[in-house]
């Protein structure tokens, strides 16, 4: 019983590992953040299109899939402000299409207009609500592309 018992530990444990992340460990550390940034608590995407996926996702759940949990960082400096959206679905993400119609209309990637971009793997979307060449942007997607490779 006890071979079973330990067995089905160490099984549970490799598909947490191997089947994915949890937003926690894709979220930036004081420590990854430049010293210039400053971390306000209130959500500050630069679209309104991010805003509304975050805000109203139930009502997205359709195309989007049912959000088990999400949360948001908020970052500011001089030129260089906005949000990164985490967000873990009941099943794997399925809404790239809907997705992108969302963000970036007739565009297939981010443009300066439309800068919104994301990342998903399995259950896990990652939403940067900041400019295109933002450095908070490109620290928290080295990080998000290392961990869900």
């Amino acid at each position: 019983m006890l071979k079973k018992t330990f067995l089905l530990t160490c099984i549970t444990i490799t598909s947490v590992f191997a089947f994915g992340q949890n937003i926690d460990s894709l979220k930036l550390n004081d420590n990854e953040i430049p010293p210039a940034y400053s971390k306000p608590n209130e959500l500050i995407c630069i679209t309104p299109h991010a805003s509304s996926v975050y805000d109203q996702a139930d009502l997205y759940s359709t195309f989007l899939g049912k959000v088990t949990r999400k949360e948001y960082q908020s970052f500011s400096k001089k030129g260089d402000s906005g949000s990164i959206l985490y967000f873990e679905f009941e099943k794997e993400f399925k809404g790239q299409g809907f997705l992108n119609g969302l963000l970036w209309g007739d565009e297939t990637k981010p443009t300066k207009g439309e800068p919104d971009d994301y990342y998903t793997k399995g259950n896990i979307l990652i939403i940067w609500s900041l400019n295109l060449n933002s450095d908070i942007k490109k620290i928290s997607k080295a990080k998000v592309m290392a961990l869900l490779k």
